[in-house]
């Protein structure tokens, strides 16, 4: 992730901040997600997602409105230049990885993908475990 991050910043790919940029694709995700949810899922107080929400919303990345229905409660969608910015990202992203493993043999990206598999199995089953608590 460091080394996707320093990317970002060097060519500037995008001028948001990595919990900006979570954001956007958590609500590419969960489209009409709540505050809280935001919240949760970035790790943060509810008035640190809201005002992280309030600029992508200040730079037309994210709508916020209210619940008809539940009064405190607030929506949260991505707006089509929100989903342009995050989808042109990760394209420059996923553009930057292919060419760091663009030097590795087929064996090496076999392996690594056996790795990733492993892993992957690994972290799914804590999880597992906790949805049925």
């Amino acid at each position: 992730m460091r080394c996707l991050r320093a990317d970002m910043r060097a060519r500037k790919s995008t001028e948001l901040s990595v919990p900006q940029f979570r954001t956007l694709a958590f609500l590419d995700r969960t489209p009409g997600a709540s505050l809280s949810e935001l919240a949760e899922h970035l790790g943060v107080t509810r008035a640190t997602a809201s005002a992280n929400t309030e600029r992508l919303v200040q730079r037309n990345y994210v709508e916020r409105y209210d619940n008809p229905e539940e009064r405190r409660r607030v929506v949260l969608n991505l707006t089509e230049e929100g989903k342009q910015h995050l989808y042109q990202t990760r394209a420059q992203t996923r553009a930057y990885i292919t060419d760091l493993l663009s030097s590795l043999t087929a064996e090496q990206v076999a392996q690594i993908d056996e790795a990733l598999g492993l892993l992957n199995e690994i972290f799914e089953e804590p999880l597992l475990g906790l949805s049925d608590e």
